[in-house]
Parts: C-alpha cells; sequence; structure tokens
C-alpha cells in the first residue's frame, strides 16, 4: 500500500469516526415538567445483578455530571448507596416500581430518603457493546526500529434506559431510552492511531439533555 493510500485511507477514517447515530426515545405520562424544590436532590443509581451484571458506571458517572450544575443537586451513586445502605446495595435495590413502594413502606427507609432530601431516583440500565471486528494490523521490531502497520475497525453499540421515580409519591415521572452507534478505527502507521467514535458520550449528552428538560426551574 502506498503513503499516499495510507493518507486517504486515515483522512477518509476520521471522518467516519467522527459521525455516530444517537436515537432518543421518551415517555411520560403527563407534559407538565417536574417540581422539584431548591433543597430535595436527584440521585443516579444504575442495575446491578450482584456479581453477574453491572450497568456501565462510567456512563452512570457521566450521566450524573451532566444533571449536576442544573438548578437541583445531584447524588453520587456511591454516595447515595452509603447513605441508604443495606437498601440499594445491588441484592436489595428495586428493580421495578412496584418493588420500590415495598421498600418504602419501611419508615425506617422513608425517613432516611427524607434525611437525605432526595426526592428523585433515576434508575439507569444498559450497556455498551463492541462488534463487528474487522481489518487486520501487525506490529514488529526491526533493526532500524518497530512500528506497526494496518488498520483494524469496530462497531460501537450504546443502549441506556433511564426511569425517574418520585420517592416522595411512589410513581413513575418519565422513561427515557438512548441508541447510539457509530464506527471506531485504529490506524497502524509507525505508531497506531485511534479514531474513535464517541457514542457513548453523545448518549450520555443527549440523554442528559433530555433529562434536565423534564425538571422545572425551584420553586422553593
Amino acid at each position: 500500500m502506498s503513503f499516499s493510500r495510507i493518507v486517504m485511507l486515515l483522512a477518509s477514517a476520521s471522518l467516519c469516526a467522527c459521525a455516530s447515530t444517537t436515537t432518543i426515545d421518551d415517555y411520560r405520562p403527563t407534559t407538565e415538567l417536574i417540581e422539584i424544590q431548591s433543597h430535595e436532590k436527584v440521585a443516579v443509581l444504575g442495575r446491578r445483578d450482584a456479581g453477574h451484571y453491572e450497568t456501565d458506571t462510567g456512563f452512570i458517572e457521566c450521566l450524573g455530571n451532566q444533571l449536576d450544575g442544573s438548578h437541583f443537586d445531584v447524588v453520587p451513586e456511591q454516595a447515595f448507596i452509603d447513605a441508604l445502605y443495606p437498601w440499594f446495595e445491588p441484592r436489595t435495590a428495586p428493580k421495578g416500581i412496584k418493588r420500590l413502594r415495598n421498600l418504602m413502606s419501611d419508615p425506617v427507609v422513608k425517613a432516611k430518603v427524607a434525611q437525605e432530601n432526595i426526592r428523585y431516583l433515576v434508575w439507569l440500565d444498559g450497556e455498551v457493546e463492541s462488534a463487528g471486528h474487522a481489518g487486520t494490523m501487525s506490529c514488529g521490531i526491526g533493526p532500524t526500529g518497530g512500528g506497526c502497520f494496518g488498520y483494524a475497525s469496530w462497531d460501537k453499540n450504546v443502549f441506556f434506559e433511564a426511569v425517574v421515580w418520585d420517592l416522595a409519591d411512589l410513581t413513575e415521572e418519565a422513561r427515557i431510552r438512548v441508541d447510539s452507534e457509530g464506527t471506531s478505527y485504529v490506524i497502524g502507521i509507525v505508531a497506531p492511531i485511534p479514531l474513535l467514535s464517541p457514542v457513548k458520550s453523545q448518549a450520555c449528552e443527549g440523554m442528559g439533555a433530555k433529562l434536565r428538560s423534564y425538571f422545572a426551574k425551584e420553586v422553593g
């Protein structure tokens, strides 16, 4: 492969790697904005099934950062789990509104949630998948030095669903799903050059913006 061909491949891959497709679907039982008092907080919690399933922790943190700095305070996931220990540990955390209502019927749990001023819980489930690996790359070391030659590509798919629960009224306020897909590359021209599709960050930003739009400005 000529050097000019490599340059063309690199330029083409750069354009593809920067592109991704993101789709957001949401459902709300009402068009009214969710009201939140100035002292009330929102927590983000990812689904975990003890030992064999865990929602992508990077996405959970990213979504919390997207919501933080809005007109309400966000409780980081670990801080929320610690404050409500042991009720929101992987083995005990509710995975649906019915189990949430059962949990909140315990006066101790209800009092602790009120003490922490946590009004809404964003329950997050989803993952990041890589598939469709293609291309080849070889790396080696010779008398004049080392390097890599070739290219590799793979598809990355991101899908997450968030449900907003009202911990006071014990109702589901909103449900949102985001799907994002794109192709990433690594080009080997002496040194490997990664060209990564920003599917995860775009999905996070899209979901964060949609969630922020649900909440009214503070009313107290």
